[in-house]
């Protein structure tokens, strides 16, 4: 007699196919993240509500910290295009992986040592290398031996500087001059001081790419064709 157990139909049935052990371990795992998530909640004055709103937070901080950074400008220097009390959002990626700040560039960098121990905003007109002069005989300022119309942001009933100068940019360093020429305490006013009013690229924060608030006032900052035309440094002008 053949005494070998063949096995029932309940036997084959009540194996449990890969298939479902995968889904049961799926399953366990995905149980024990929505009791993190419970246990989480559970402990926090709030809920679920609160839970949110930390992780908003921290999303924000890290925004803030390795992304964008707001920033409110805290006087007139950059009028006409920036007024007191505006809102700005500072790229600080644009600079990253290579790229340099460049002419034309609104910058917000840090200060301190040299300006003063706060953040600024200024625009770039000069960068390593170039050699910046004022004044041609029409009153414009001249970078690498080409005269710049600066007339489309400069505040009106500015003049591009009533401050003479004639500067080289160390490499690494930018020379930047506020858009309210009359009001802006920038790279003319410390020439004399340490550094010679040029700022360290590496001191640079990010470049500011729009205006957030007032709503009524939002627009994107865009780099002025003003300095298009000026030659590289080095080309055999200045």
């Amino acid at each position: 007699m053949d005494t070998e157990a063949q096995p029932t139909e309940r036997d084959r049935s009540s194996r449990p196919f890969p298939s479902e052990e995968i889904s049961d371990t799926e399953g366990q795992e995905g149980r024990s993240r929505f009791a993190l998530v419970s246990r989480i909640t559970d402990w926090l004055p709030g809920g679920r509500i609160s839970l949110t709103l930390l992780v908003c937070l921290l999303f924000l901080l890290l925004l803030n910290a390795f992304v964008v950074r707001p920033f409110q400008i805290p006087s007139g220097s950059m009028e006409r295009g920036l007024r007191i009390g505006d809102r700005v959002l500072v790229n600080k990626l644009a600079y990253r992986f290579g790229a340099q700040p460049q002419r034309g560039d609104v910058i917000v960098f840090d200060g301190t040592g040299y300006f003063g121990d706060a953040d600024y905003i200024k625009r770039v007109v000069g960068v390593g290398g170039d050699h910046v002069v004022c004044c041609d005989k029409e009153g414009r300022i001249v970078v690498n031996g080409r005269s710049v119309d600066e007339s489309s942001f400069l505040y009106p009933g500015d003049s591009p500087s009533t401050v003479p100068f004639d500067v080289v940019v160390p490499e690494g360093t930018l020379f930047v001059l506020g858009d309210h020429r009359s009001e802006s305490s920038d790279s003319r006013d410390h020439l004399g001081s340490p550094g010679g009013g040029m700022i360290p690229v590496d001191d640079v924060v990010g470049r500011a790419d729009g205006i957030v608030w007032p709503a009524g006032h939002a627009t994107r900052l865009h780099r002025p064709d003003a300095y298009a035309r000026v030659p590289a440094a080095g080309d055999g002008h200045g």
